[in-house]
Order: C-alpha cells, then structure tokens, then sequence
C-alpha cells in the first residue's frame, strides 16, 4: 500500500491545486503559448542564436592551446596555430551559426505546436488526476477498514 500512496501523491498534488493558483497557471500556459508561436518572437531567439554562435566561433582558441600544449607537449594543441579562432579549430563551415539559427526556430514553433495541444489536454489530464485522486481516496479509507 505505501507504493501506492507514492505513486499517488503527485496525481493528489494535480487534482488539488487552489482555484487561484490553477487560474494563474491556466493563463501562464496561454501566455507560453502565445509567446512560442509568435514568429517575432521565434525570429529574436533564432536571431540571439545565431549571433552567439558567430560571435563563440570568432574567440581565438591560439592562446589557450599554446598554454595546453606547455603543460602537455605531445598533445593536439601543439599544432594549433596561435591565431587560431574556435571556429577553425572545430572545423564547421561559415553558415554554422545561420544553420543553428533556423534550428532554434523550427524547434521554438514546434515546441509552441506542443505547449498549444498540451494546453488543450490540460483539463482533460486534470480531470483524469483528480478522478485517480478521488479513487485513491475510497481505497485508501476502504483499506482501513
């Protein structure tokens, strides 16, 4: 019986929340909602995106390789030239950063496809949790009789 009270609890924590808290949550999944799929915003995230990888692959590399190869002369780092940008030494081609980019937007409208049929299951999920509570509940005291 204690496997199931803990299988139980987070199915009671689903079904019990305050009528205030579910309220702010209901609007918070429509706010995530709305912000996923809305492709200004898909395009300012792509966009960060892309402009953090070309920067990252601009940081010269050189410097820190020649200290590697101080300490450990028969490593890589030894023929790493001191000029050398992460992007050179992690061999990707210039559109890396641009590909990332259209990654992060694509996954950005598909995680937004998601929030949206999660939030049209949401009450169906609470209702089935609450149900599960309730005949947890019945057992529980049946149990105990």
């Amino acid at each position: 019986m204690p496997r199931l009270a803990l299988i139980a609890l987070p199915l009671l924590a689903l079904a019990a929340p305050l009528p205030a808290a579910a309220a702010a949550a209901d609007g918070q999944m429509r706010d995530a909602v709305a912000t996923l799929n809305d492709p200004a915003t898909q395009d300012r995230m792509a966009d960060t995106i892309t402009a953090i990888v070309g920067a990252l692959m601009q940081i010269p590399v050189g410097p820190l390789a020649e200290a590697v190869a101080r300490v450990d002369p028969d490593s890589d780092a030894a023929y790493i030239p001191r000029d050398a940008t992460l992007g050179e030494v992690a061999g990707r081609d210039p559109d890396y950063a641009d590909r990332m980019g259209a990654d992060v937007r694509a996954t950005t409208r598909m995680a937004g496809q998601a929030a949206a049929a999660l939030a049209v299951y949401a009450p169906v999920l609470k209702d089935m949790a609450r149900d599960m509570a309730a005949q947890w509940e019945r057992e529980r005291e049946a149990a105990r009789r």
